[in-house]
């Protein structure tokens, strides 16, 4: 019987415990510790988990325990340090979301993790979504026919973040089930935004990503709306998709609805729109926890030497987007416009049409 893979996770604030929480509970891993520097928050984990050791120095962690893998759910602006350390250690290394505070620090991981044959992993826990993966199965089908566009909205109250805008801590769920779902990397970002309640850290944005064949993709995030709401809608030229993901046992519906322009007229008076009204269905989804499966996935890469669905390459796709978006918001909205120079990394992606974007980006 093979020997489970020893893990240790860094960072229990928020995110972490609920890593720690998934990581115990699979039989193909041995949670070996969590560190944190509040002796607090390791105190009320080490109730819950006693045979975990609680650490708050992350070099003794690293380096003194035996570890096989570390999970990094700290402030993005220590995922860098942290992964770097722990790449080099010779630890298979799962970073949170966003992956890095930029693109060249992600590209740095990228190259570390491949010298030393690690697995490095972005925890963009969607992707591992039972619904999500769903979507795509239909999308790929040609259920829905040609995507149109899609429509992203997460809003809620709080919880309002020191070190980064709201478009880098909640946008990344949309955008990466937007990138998973159409196959390719934009060619124009903008985004526009305020910051009305901490000077210079916007709470409220709207991000803009146009895709080829006029395919375009809004995302709305906020940190002050009243209600909390988590949905997508999927426009399709012969379906359209609905995602809510608060719904509990519902979150995917189908509609059987489409706009059709007449292909020939005479008059301007004989010009009609068909509108085609049909059925809505809701798919039959088993129902299991993101997070698990994305630990599991994290686990089985680590066995079989596999490269994860959301690699440190769709980690760098997506910081480079949020860069574009701060670049953006800075020219009140200005598009950014990703040069087509190079491409980044061999095809990945579902969709037969997949073309990978360039690195460089620059403002239109």
């Amino acid at each position: 019987m093979k020997q489970p893979i020893v893990v240790g996770v860094v960072g229990c604030g928020y995110w972490g415990p609920n890593l720690v929480r998934n990581f115990r509970s699979l039989p193909t891993c041995n949670l070996k510790a969590m560190c944190d520097v509040s002796e607090a928050r390791l105190k009320h984990l080490k109730t819950l988990y006693p045979e975990v050791e609680g650490i708050t120095d992350f070099g003794h962690m690293l380096n003194g325990l035996g570890l096989d893998a570390v999970a990094i759910a700290t402030p993005v602006k220590h995922h860098y340090q942290l992964a770097k350390a722990s790449l080099l250690a010779g630890k298979h290394v799962l970073i949170e979301k966003p992956m890095a505070a930029s693109s060249a620090e992600c590209e740095e991981l990228i190259d570390l993790a491949e010298s030393k044959g690690l697995v490095l992993m972005v925890g963009h826990t969607f992707l591992y979504s039972t619904v999500v993966q769903k979507i795509a199965d239909i999308v790929q089908a040609g259920d829905i026919g040609e995507i149109r566009y899609i429509n992203s909205r997460r809003l809620n109250l709080g919880l309002f973040q020191k070190d980064i805008n709201v478009a880098w801590d909640l946008a990344p769920h949309d955008i990466s089930i937007i990138l998973h779902v159409l196959g390719e990397f934009p060619l124009v970002v903008n985004c526009q935004g305020n910051a009305h309640v901490t000077p210079g850290i916007e709470d409220i944005t709207n991000i803009s990503l146009t895709f080829r064949h006029k395919r375009f993709a809004t995302i709305q995030s906020s940190w002050l709306e009243p209600r909390k709401i988590r949905d997508m809608t999927i426009v399709g030229t012969r379906r359209m998709i609905v995602y809510d993901d608060l719904q509990t046992n519902e979150k995917l519906r189908i509609y059987d609805v489409r706009v059709e322009r007449p292909p020939h007229y005479d008059t301007f008076a004989d010009f009609h729109y068909s509108y085609h009204y049909g059925d809505s269905y809701i798919p039959h989804i088993k129902q299991e926890e993101p997070l698990k499966s994305e630990c599991q996935h994290f686990l089985d890469c680590i066995e079989k030497g596999t490269k994860p669905l959301s690699s440190g390459y769709e980690g760098l796709e997506l910081v480079r987007i949020l860069e574009a978006a701060s670049a953006s918001l800075k020219e009140q909205g200005a598009p950014i416009t990703f040069s087509r120079t190079k491409e980044i990394v061999p095809t990945l992606r579902r969709q037969p049409h997949t073309e990978r974007a360039p690195q460089e980006l620059v403002s239109a």
